[in-house]
């Protein structure tokens, strides 16, 4: 008959859980995992899943009692590690967000809005296309199963014990200002554009008081944006690959990895 000891069960129960903790606190801010659509059972299924095949061949937790306050807080340090990983990468859905609601604004859409009940926010309509654009996008170039490697990979680079607090989180807060710097610089042509259709207007204005430039502005700006939209997305798929590679690289930097 097979005995195991109180030790072997906690280091049994820890080789599954720890894994799970930390997969769970990623899915809840990673792109397209944490999207409002993909319901909290699926989630905590596919980071169970996931915990059960690597759990064997991850390194062995330090041995702590399942059911003692260490454990509690370990659990939320491996919570927190993890959701400070997806944070990292969930710049990736706030880029093209931002680029969505500056586009919106140049262009005289900015009251155009469309309710997001699965996530309980609204969005403008350019910047909801922009995701779904960058989501796709995401998955064609294999983002997902790169972020999972990576999520993997973490459980040898900053094995389960070692604190959240020595994880260099000034990354992250540097990633924000990174965020508006990205979307800045894709929004700058159709900006530019935008800004020069608006120049003009304001010029007719001026010299032919009594055109109704208004009434002729409103419509050749949006045709004129969506014309500048169009110009930005022939070359958006390679800046955004280019985002993704970044936003992997810090996400692997973040727990030790080399860049």
């Amino acid at each position: 008959m097979l005995e195991l000891t109180a030790l072997q069960i906690h280091s049994l129960i820890g080789q599954f859980w720890w894994p799970f903790c930390r997969i769970m606190g990623a899915f809840t801010l990673m792109p397209m995992f944490s999207n409002g659509h993909v319901p909290v059972q699926v989630r905590v299924l596919l980071a169970l899943c996931i915990a059960i095949l690597a759990g064997p061949l991850l390194p062995a937790p330090p041995p702590v009692d399942p059911l003692s306050v260490a454990a509690a807080l370990l659990s939320a340090e491996q919570l927190a590690i993890g959701a400070l990983m997806g944070l990292i990468l969930s710049i990736l859905i706030h880029v093209l967000s931002l680029l969505g609601q500056m586009l919106s604004m140049q262009m005289g859409l900015a009251m155009s809005v469309m309710n997001d009940p699965a996530n309980g926010v609204n969005h403008a309509l350019l910047g909801q296309l922009m995701v779904m654009y960058g989501t796709l996008l995401f998955l064609a170039l294999d983002g997902h199963l790169v972020s999972l490697a990576i999520l993997i990979d973490s459980f040898y680079l900053w094995p389960v014990g070692n604190g959240v607090l020595d994880l260099p989180l000034m990354m992250v807060v540097m990633k924000f200002g990174w965020t508006f710097a990205m979307a800045l610089m894709m929004a700058i042509p159709a900006v530019m554009a935008m800004l020069m259709v608006n120049i003009t207007f304001g010029v007719l204005n001026k010299a032919a008081p009594s055109l109704n430039v208004y009434s002729l502005g409103f419509p050749l700006a949006m045709l004129l944006g969506l014309f500048s939209i169009l110009i930005s997305f022939s070359g958006l798929p390679d800046r955004y690959s280019e985002i993704c590679i970044d936003a992997l690289s810090a996400m692997h930097q973040f727990v030790g990895g080399q860049p």
